[in-house]
């Protein structure tokens, strides 16, 4: 049974000492019931978020966040354009806690709010570039993960392999997938901070701004087109590109080439995860509808040869051919956009296996 706001006050309040909490509301939220949480209000005009982890695998997440969160020291918070939720207290309740942060104004994005003039995208791209700016000592020196392009590459195509070994994934998929995983150009990149866990809930927008970015469980040193590849499920291209356009424009390094093929390649592996997932947890639900997807992925991508994911493009196909092609690519809106299905495990766990 879900704790009530009420319940939540009260553990701020034991939490935090001296806290004069005088409101309580609850908190709407994208967690898919894995938190309990609300915002308390002090008599001094601050807010806390005080969340409860509802299982055993929130509550790993919630202590993997905290350690991030001390690893964002003052100093590297003050190079974001953006708040992080800084650590406030913690009690305890039954068998696990609850933990207290400051609060951050705004509402958790959608992919609605990638898209042209007046939308957030050009403010996500940017928080996406100031992250991957900082130095990499913020992660190594706390001890978090840090991985080079070739562990990345290993751990993805260990993904592909197992989800082939189901024998429940299209060949020209498990091709296409094989072709960019011993593509060597496609992984020559300087791997970055990384959040590892982004999706449009992470940011917090107030108009078109980012005032906040939630959820660092998977802070490390990566691949940064793992904070990318939710970008496949945005409505059109065109929304896509102006994230990547203001991402690149607040880049000091050179631009990635290959930064968005390696992030389509994450996008479609998730499907390869969901697959996996309910082939480990015994759900033939989740395996049916995993299927499905890929089903459809393999169909899109047999009429998408202009896209490929390795950087080998073979034959360079004659103007006639070119139209031909697109005779017969699907109206937009009609397309396979990779996205995570309710429940399913995050994408960017691909860098954790």
């Amino acid at each position: 049974m879900a704790r009530s706001h009420f319940t939540l006050a009260a553990l701020a309040t034991s939490a935090v000492a001296g806290a004069d909490i005088v409101t309580t509301r609850e908190l709407t939220s994208s967690t898919g019931g894995r938190f309990d949480s609300a915002v308390v209000g002090l008599r001094s005009g601050e807010e806390y978020v005080v969340r409860v982890p509802t299982g055993s695998d929130a509550e790993s997440e919630q202590s993997r966040d905290l350690v991030a969160l001390n690893a964002l020291t003052p100093g590297v918070r003050s190079r974001l354009p953006f708040h992080i939720p800084a650590y406030v207290g913690q009690a305890p309740t039954g068998d696990t806690r609850a933990v207290v942060y400051d609060y951050i104004q705004g509402r958790p994005a959608s992919l609605d709010d990638i898209g042209g003039e007046g939308s957030a995208s050009d403010s996500i791209g940017r928080a996406i570039a100031a992250v991957h700016s900082l130095p990499t000592s913020v992660v190594s020196d706390a001890g978090l993960p840090a991985n080079t392009s070739a562990q990345i590459a290993a751990t993805s195509k260990k993904l592909a392999d197992r989800a082939g070994a189901s024998g429940k994934v299209p060949q020209e998929l498990l091709t296409r997938w094989a072709l960019a995983l011993d593509d060597s150009a496609l992984w020559q990149f300087q791997p970055t901070v990384v959040n590892g866990a982004l999706a449009p809930e992470s940011f917090l927008v107030v108009g078109d701004q980012v005032t906040g970015v939630l959820g660092w469980q998977n802070l490390r040193v990566g691949d940064p087109a793992l904070d990318l590849f939710w970008l496949n499920s945005a409505s059109s291209a065109s929304s896509a590109e102006r994230v990547h356009a203001a991402y690149d424009a607040s880049l000091s390094k050179p631009a990635d080439h290959q930064l968005q093929k390696r992030a389509r390649l994450y996008a479609e592996l998730e499907i390869a995860r969901w697959l996996l997932h309910g082939v480990d947890s015994r759900d033939a639900s989740i395996v049916a509808d995993a299927e499905s997807m890929l089903t459809g992925l393999a169909a899109t991508v047999q009429n998408d040869l202009l896209n490929p994911l390795s950087t080998d493009t073979g034959q360079v196909l004659a103007v006639e051919d070119v139209e031909a092609l697109l005779d017969r690519t699907p109206v937009p809106g009609r397309s396979f956009s990779p996205s995570s299905p309710a429940g399913a495990p995050h994408a960017n766990r691909i860098a954790e296996d």
